[in-house]
Formats: C-alpha cells, structure tokens, sequence
C-alpha cells in the first residue's frame, strides 16, 4: 500500500512536469517549481509516517532516478536508520561511500596476538576487514551497530533487552547455521542497586559474540587477564568458559560481602534493647541481602545449565572440559553456601520481629496494669455512689478524702504485694 502510494505521486509529479515542460506560458519555470514543490510536501508527508524499513523496501523497489528523488526527501535524522535496510550497491548510488553512523554504543573486536587479547575498536565496516577476532563485544549496542556486524559475518544479532522475555528453556538453541545461542544473566552488584544483566552469546565457528546492555566487572576483569597474561586464552570457547568462570568468582565475593553486613545486622540484632525504628532498618537490611541472595542463587543456576550446555554438545576439548567441571564445582559450593545464608537471613527475620514483638507486648503491658489498677478504686467509687439516702462524706467533713486515701490504697496495696511475690518484674 505505501509503495503503491508513493509510486502514484511519482507519476503524477512526472506527467504534471512533462506537461509544464511543453507549455510556452509565462514565467513556467515558477509554476514548475511550485508544483514540483507541492508534490515533495505530499511526498515528504507520507515518508514520515513509515518506518526506516519500508522506507527501505520502497527505495529496494523502484528505479534510481525515482529512488534519487524520494531519498532527498528523507529527513536528515532518519538517513542512517533508513541506509541499515538498503543494499550495498544502491547506498552508493544514493550516497556514495559514506557510511551510517552506528550509535553510541560501543563495539570491540579481539584479536589472539602472541597469546593475548589485542583490542580493536570498531566504528565502521572497514574496521572488520583486516582483523580475525575470537571475540566481538557489543555493549548497549543501537539497531545499525547490530545490523552492521550481522550483515558482516552473515548472523542475526538479538537485542539483550529482549532477552528477558525468554523462557528458561529457550535461552541455549542451535540455529541451523550451527550457530550455538546461550543467554545468561550476569550479576551487577552496586550498593542497594544489585541487578540482573541479560547477556546474549553467540558461537559461530571460531568465534564468539556477546551483546549485553551495561558494563560488567566480570568482562572488565577477563579483558585485563587475557591481555596481560600471555596463554590465558586460546579460542573463543575458553573466553566464554573463563567469562562463567569469573562470575562464579564474582558472585562468591558478593556473597562473602553478604555476609558480613549480615554479621553486623547480627550485632544489632543480639543487642539487649532495640527500638521499633532501629527494628526497621534491620529488616530493611535483611531483606536487601536476601534479594542479592537470592538473585546469586538464581544466576549461579542460570550459569549451571549454561555450562552443562557446553558439555552436552560435545564442544570442548579435554583442557576446556576440566574447566568446565571445575566451574560447576564452585557453584555447587556457592549453592550450599546461599542455603546456608537464607537460614541465616531467616533466623534474623524472625528475632528482629520477636523484638518488635516484645517492644509491643510492653506497650500492651502498661495498659493492661493501668487498667487492673484502676479496678478497686473504680469499685470503691461505685459503692460510695450507691447510697443515695445516706451518703456520710456529704455530712463528714473528712469523708471526700478519707474515699480518695482508699483508693489510693487499694491501687498501691495490690502493687507492692505482687512485688514481694516476684510476679511483677
């Protein structure tokens, strides 16, 4: 429907220009170009309301002359976006060897030299052609940045924002192309903004690829290790191996961080007074490292199921085999050890609510003496308002205070009795 628009405006535009063209009128050329002019406002208006995609097709599917001109009326904002859905041989035609921009995302190639990791950044096509990379990384990549090393290494790169949608069971496939899909979530641990970041991986060969959305300390630390330890890696298969490797090391330091700040919540916790304020920090506290827990324990098993992945395929040699158990070793002691702090983390849920508890039974307590005090001289008032005919503190002077020193007897008798009996404390 859109190309079949656009196609009409530009059958209109030639017939009108052609026929202007053979009229001998005064001040044709003006004319000319206000008609002309009129014709690209429509134009322009419906380029606007398509994507960059049909954009696209429409420029794919008709001639150069008629895609020259609807290219002119594509705003400057969009031309990069609408450049990623065109041929190599019509964006030449249309503008030469200019390249789309790619983004502010960034893109990294490595390289094996002399058994490290060599870094190429990568900021245009031609950037790929003279280097072999085991690994290309992409973070927070735009949709050109993903186009551009799909379309160069023949692969569909997937949106790591995407990835979060999947199913368990979805996240490790082989695609036809015998390429090997694994998406993982790595842990990002920042003071009270701990989090989950879907990383997408990719195997092709002897390749890897991930795209992820955020930096990451475990990719920080295996980038620094492959370039300054000579033999650290020697294939793609071992950077993806030592990556799970490095977060099974990360999430054992954010554990032993957990649970020192749960050694200190149990300093306040074994306190002898404890008020509902404090009370509530200390559940505040809990409850945060218990989701950094909880989300160690979740990710070490999404990173458990990665690996076994790895073995079941058949794809590592005898070195990267013994790494991988070894991996799946660690994260079963990680997992004993986050049992370990959930029972922990539970014992300290339950004693800081027993305290509040406790601050609340004697809130209840001193209501409950108030009102068992007030009960005699309560009786002694009701008796003395009983005896309308002859009531003695009327006719006695004394009689008002010797009803008032009653009360205060009966209230104060009961107190220091209960005292000397141990039963108030």
């Amino acid at each position: 429907m859109s190309l079949q628009t656009v196609n009409d405006l530009l059958r209109k535009h030639k017939l009108v220009e052609g026929m202007l063209s053979n009229q001998t009128m005064p001040r044709r050329k003006l004319v000319t170009a206000l008609v002309q002019k009129q014709h690209m406002v429509e134009l322009r208006s419906v380029l606007d309301k398509l994507s960059a995609v049909e954009i696209g097709h429409i420029l794919q599917s008709i001639d150069l002359d008629d895609a020259r001109l609807v290219w002119e009326q594509v705003e400057d904002a969009r031309q990069d976006d609408v450049l990623w859905e065109l041929s190599d041989a019509l964006r030449e035609a249309l503008v030469g060897d200019r390249e789309p921009h790619c983004g502010v995302g960034q893109m990294s190639a490595f390289e094996l030299v002399d058994g490290r990791l060599s870094k190429v950044a990568i900021t245009c096509r031609h950037d790929l052609l003279a280097i072999q990379p085991i690994w290309v990384d992409l973070l927070a990549p735009s949709k050109a940045q993903r186009a551009l090393i799909g379309q160069h290494y023949g692969l569909d790169l997937p949106d790591p924002l995407d990835l979060t949608d999947l199913e368990a069971s979805a996240r490790f496939y082989v695609e036809d192309q015998h390429e090997i899909h694994i998406h993982s979530d790595f842990l990002l641990d920042r003071e009270g903004k701990s989090r989950s970041v879907p990383v997408a991986f990719i195997l092709r060969g002897e390749m890897l690829f991930s795209v992820r959305s955020e930096e990451l300390p475990v990719f920080r630390l295996q980038r620094l290790r492959a370039r300054t330890q000579p033999g650290f890696v020697s294939d793609c298969k071992d950077m993806l191996l030592d990556l799970y490797g490095a977060e099974a090391e990360y999430s054992a330091d954010a554990l032993e961080n957990v649970y020192a700040q749960l050694e200190n919540v149990s300093k306040q916790v074994l306190s002898q007074n404890i008020s509902d304020e404090e009370a509530a920090a200390i559940l505040a506290d809990i409850a945060e490292e218990e989701d950094l827990n909880g989300r160690i324990r979740r990710n070490m098993l999404d990173t458990q199921r990665a690996v076994s992945f790895l073995i079941r395929r058949k794809l590592l040699n005898t070195t990267q085999l013994d790494d991988a158990q070894q991996i799946l070793r660690d994260i079963e002691s990680l997992n004993s050890h986050t049992a370990f702090l959930f029972d922990k983390i539970n014992f300290l849920m339950d004693a800081t609510v027993g305290f509040i508890n406790i601050n609340q039974n004697k809130v209840i307590k001193i209501f409950s003496v108030a009102s068992v005090a007030m009960l005699p001289p309560t009786l002694i008032a009701s008796i003395y308002g009983m005896n309308f005919d002859n009531m003695p503190e009327l006719k006695w002077a004394l009689g008002y205070p010797f009803a008032l020193v009653l009360m205060t007897i009966s209230v104060v008798a009961p107190f220091v009795f209960f005292k000397r009996k141990g039963w108030l404390r």
